[in-house]
C-alpha cells in the first residue's frame, strides 16, 4: 500500500494532528508501509521519517503565525507524486492543500479520504463571526463530501458531523504513549520551583487562545480563592491569550510550550488537570493526563466529554459555567484520597488506548476503501463502514 497525505500540521508543531500523524507515521514504518506528507512545515530532521515530507510554499497564517498554510502554486507537485504512485490520499484539513489532493486523487482515479481534527466552525463565536457558521458548515460538507470515508476521532464527533449532514463517518481515536507518560515522572523540585511544595498543582496543557474557554478556567479559580482555597494554577503553553491570563491571575504559573520528559514531568507533577474547552474533536492532552496519574475536570460538550466518567477518573462540568467547573475542581482539592482514587482510574482508562490498535484499525480501513474502488461494480460514494467500527445509536 502507498499513501499520500496531505496536512497543515507536522512535528516540530506539537498540537494534536501533529501528534497524531506522528504515531500514524511509526505504524506505517512498523508495518513497512510506503507514504508520503505533503506539508508547509520544513521536515523535523529529527523524525526517522523526515525524508518522506514534501514541502509545498507556504506563507505564515495572518491570524495566528505558529501556521503556514499552503500557497495554490502546486504543479510541481504532480510529477512527484505521478512518480510516487499512490493506492490512496488522506486530506487532513479543508484547505487549498486539502483540495489539491482530492483533485489530484480525482484526477488520477484513486480513491481519497479525510480526517475531521478541528472543529473551525466551533472557534467563530469566540471572534464574534456566528453569522458564517452556516456558512463554515457548507464548506465542511462540500469538501469532506468529496471523501469515501471522513475519520473521526470520538464518537461525539461523529455525532456532530453526522447532524451537520456530513455522513460515511468512522472513528479513528487517539492513543497514548504510556511508556512516555508516567505518575513516576513526580518531580517535587519541580513543585518547589514554582512555590508549589505543600499545596495543589492545577494543570492546563494547551495553547493559550481564547477558544480553549480559557475564561471560565480563570473565573472558575478566581471563585475557588475567593472560597479560601490554596493551590497553584500551572499553564503549559503559550499564545496569544498568555497576557490576559497574567492579568487576571498574576499568581499563575506559565510554563511555555513544553516537550519530551519535560512535558511529561509537568504532567506528573500536577494533582489536577482542568480542561474547560468546548472546542476539542478528542482531547489528546486528557489521555496524557491519565497516564500521568491526574483526575480531570472537563466539560460536557465535544470529544472531551468521551473520555470523562464522572465520579469514575474526574468530573463533568457544564460548559461554560464556570461556578460548576469550580465546583467540580474543588470535590478534589478538598479531598487528597478522592484526587489520588480517580487518577488510579483514569491510568486505568489510558491503558485501553493504544496507537497500534487504533492505527492498525485505520490501515485496515484504507484497504477496504481501495478494494471498494478497485471494484468496478461499486461507486466510492457508495462505501459504508462495515458494522461494529462506529456504534451509530452513540454516534449518530
Amino acid at each position: 500500500m502507498k499513501i499520500a497525505y496531505f496536512t497543515e500540521s507536522l512535528p516540530p508543531k506539537t498540537d494534536g494532528v501533529a501528534k497524531s500523524l506522528t504515531k500514524l507515521a511509526e505504524t506505517l514504518l512498523q508495518r513497512e508501509i510506503d507514504f508520503r506528507f505533503y506539508c508547509p512545515a520544513k521536515p523535523d530532521e529529527t523524525v526517522a521519517w523526515h525524508h518522506r515530507v514534501r514541502k509545498v510554499v507556504s506563507v505564515p497564517f495572518p491570524l495566528y503565525s505558529y501556521y503556514d498554510i499552503a500557497l495554490p502554486m502546486f504543479d510541481r507537485l504532480e510529477p512527484e507524486l505521478d512518480e510516487f504512485a499512490p493506492e490512496i490520499v488522506h486530506v487532513a484539513s479543508p484547505t487549498l492543500l486539502g483540495i489539491f489532493g482530492q483533485d489530484y486523487a480525482r484526477r488520477r482515479h484513486i480513491p481519497v479520504v479525510g480526517s475531521f481534527h478541528t472543529n473551525f466552525v466551533s472557534y467563530f463565536r469566540y471572534y464574534n463571526i456566528q453569522f458564517a457558521e452556516q456558512f463554515g458548515w457548507n464548506i465542511l460538507r462540500w469538501f469532506y463530501g468529496r471523501c469515501a470515508v471522513v475519520y473521526a476521532p470520538s464518537r461525539s464527533t461523529a455525532a456532530d458531523l453526522a447532524a451537520h449532514g456530513i455522513g460515511n463517518v468512522e472513528l479513528w481515536q487517539r492513543g497514548i504513549e504510556l511508556e512516555r507518560f508516567s505518575p513516576h515522572l513526580r518531580d517535587m523540585e519541580l513543585r518547589r520551583s514554582i512555590g508549589a511544595e505543600h499545596i495543589p498543582i492545577v494543570l492546563f496543557v494547551a495553547r493559550l487562545v481564547k477558544e480553549k474557554d480559557l475564561d471560565d478556567l480563570m473565573a472558575a479559580a478566581e471563585l475557588l480563592t475567593s472560597w479560601g482555597h490554596t493551590f497553584k494554577v500551572v499553564f503549559v503553553g503559550d499564545g496569544p491569550y498568555r497576557s490576559e491570563i497574567e492579568q487576571r491571575l498574576p499568581d499563575a504559573y506559565i510554563a511555555g510550550f513544553q516537550y519530551g520528559e519535560d512535558l511529561a514531568r509537568w504532567y506528573a507533577s500536577a494533582d489536577i488537570f482542568a480542561f474547560p474547552s468546548t472546542t476539542e474533536t478528542f482531547g489528546n492532552v486528557i489521555l496524557e493526563a491519565f497516564a500521568s496519574g491526574l483526575p480531570v475536570v472537563t466539560v460536557n460538550k465535544g470529544g472531551v466529554q468521551d473520555l470523562v466518567t464522572s465520579g469514575l477518573n474526574g468530573y463533568i462540568a457544564q460548559a461554560n459555567n464556570p461556578l460548576d467547573f469550580a465546583e467540580k475542581i474543588q470535590l478534589l482539592l478538598a479531598d487528597e484520597d478522592h484526587r489520588r482514587t480517580l487518577g488510579q482510574n483514569g491510568l486505568k482508562t489510558a491503558r485501553n488506548f493504544s496507537w497500534d490498535r487504533i492505527n492498525g484499525a485505520l490501515i485496515e480501513s484504507y484497504q477496504r476503501v481501495i478494494e471498494v474502488h478497485q471494484d468496478a461494480s461499486l461507486a466510492t460514494e457508495t462505501y459504508q463502514p462495515p458494522t461494529g467500527l462506529v456504534d451509530k445509536k452513540k454516534a449518530f
